[in-house]
């Protein structure tokens, strides 16, 4: 998913626990669904942070070649701007874009 083009709130907003808990039957199922999601989201983001801030990487100790590199901060910034994991995750929950499954209920219906 492009994070980039997410529609989800950069600040704090309060949710209706009821529309939560509609999609899933239980609002502790439906807060698990967006803690793994946002998790997945979190990783995502981290590891493509840190390949664009491995290319200014510096392997040597030498204080004269350590200075300010203007696209390494506004790269840090645009990240520190982006919503945060969690609400992506709510945001792709309450519109249907997460996929997910309960293995109690596959076993359940099998029987």
């Amino acid at each position: 998913m492009d994070y980039k083009k997410s529609n989800a709130p950069s600040t704090t907003i309060t949710r209706d626990l009821r529309e939560l808990s509609d999609k899933t039957g239980n609002i502790y199922k439906s807060i698990v669904i967006i803690a793994k999601r946002a998790n997945q989201i979190s990783v995502e983001i981290k590891e493509e942070l840190n390949r664009k801030l491995e290319e200014f990487a510096s392997y040597t100790d030498n204080l004269e070649e350590i200075f300010e590199n203007r696209e390494q901060i506004e790269i840090s910034r645009f990240y520190e701007r982006l919503p945060k994991p969690n609400a992506i995750a709510t945001d792709e929950f309450l519109n249907d874009k997460i996929y997910y499954r309960d293995p109690s209920e596959d076993n359940d219906s099998k029987e």
